[in-house]
């Protein structure tokens, strides 16, 4: 679910953190980290909640509509097609999201006028009336259904996201890869439902971020003289402080994360100034990365393990 470049922001912003205090604590600062990651796990156990809370709304408006004093013809005899959904069915019926809703405290009780809102939007909107008005009926169709109401519906929804920050402050970073791992998650459903892991490899996973956030607390001012030695032109002051930590952390993994190729390193950072420093961070960074990795090789600095991956 968490890939390494969502590993490697969080690292990121809690090593920004880290930096801005005075003697902070290193090893709280981890466990903090190690919290961030579990939270984003609770977010999309929260999203998948939300659906199996939508399906009990729909067949509490059925039961309402049905026990209407003048109920119509559609009342008493209404159109299934969502309530039936097979993949609807299974995330209502899975005793492992149970299981997990149950261990992380997750209810929508409290916001369930949120959750009459979006059902109402949903059936007022042109994807359910196509849907339930469509003979065809299958898993893939049911898939693509609740895949369009995640991406047309509840990402950017204003109200959802005010939802999910008043839980958590930082979700409001988190709900795109939340929405993405539920869209995930209803792609590989097969007719049986199944959570997807926090982590892929949980133990190597957990590895990278203790040591990516280690080695760069660590070795900061070894890595600020590095830096500094090709910036001459610069004084590190003028130096972005996001520009200063993506290139000390991407020196910590470079020189320490030894089963990582330099050129993934490289691009990683790269990539992630684009998103989180400046305009101009992407040259920079990349500059100056590069004299730092030449003068590395020559000083045989860089061991990497692993097939293709020695320098």
């Amino acid at each position: 679910m968490l890939n390494r470049r969502f590993l490697r922001i969080k690292v990121m912003q809690v090593l920004y953190s880290f930096f801005q205090h005075e003697n902070a604590d290193m090893d709280m600062f981890e466990k903090e980290l190690f919290k961030s990651l579990d939270k984003v796990y609770n977010l999309y156990i929260y999203v998948l909640a939300l659906f199996t809370d939508l399906h009990h709304n729909a067949l509490m408006v059925m039961d309402e509509h049905k026990n209407k004093r003048l109920p119509t013809e559609s009342d008493l005899n209404p159109n299934l097609k969502f309530i039936n959904n097979t993949l609807l069915v299974a995330l209502a019926e899975s005793q492992e999201l149970k299981k997990e809703i149950a261990k992380q405290r997750i209810s929508w009780q409290n916001n369930y006028d949120v959750v009459r809102k979006l059902y109402n939007e949903i059936c007022a909107s042109e994807e359910y009336k196509t849907y339930i008005s469509s003979p065809d009926q299958g898993i893939q169709e049911d898939k693509n259904f609740l895949i369009n109401i995640i991406v047309n519906h509840f990402d950017e929804h204003d109200l959802l996201n005010h939802v999910f920050e008043e839980q958590n402050i930082h979700w409001a970073d988190d709900t795109f890869l939340a929405f993405n791992s539920a869209i995930r998650t209803f792609e590989l459903f097969d007719g049986k439902f199944k959570l997807m892991p926090l982590l892929k490899d949980a133990e190597d996973d957990k590895l990278f971020v203790s040591t990516l956030f280690k080695k760069t607390i660590q070795y900061k001012a070894g890595y600020e003289e590095l830096i500094e030695a090709h910036t001459k032109n610069w004084e590190l002051d003028r130096i972005a402080n996001m520009d200063m930590l993506l290139m000390k952390m991407a020196i910590a993994e470079i020189l320490h994360l030894k089963n990582v190729p330099v050129k993934v390193s490289l691009n990683e950072y790269i990539d992630i100034s684009k998103e989180y420093s400046t305009p101009n961070s992407k040259t920079f960074v990349n500059g100056v990365l590069d004299k730092i990795i030449l003068q590395l090789k020559r000083e045989n600095k860089i061991e990497k393990t692993g097939r293709g991956l020695k320098e």
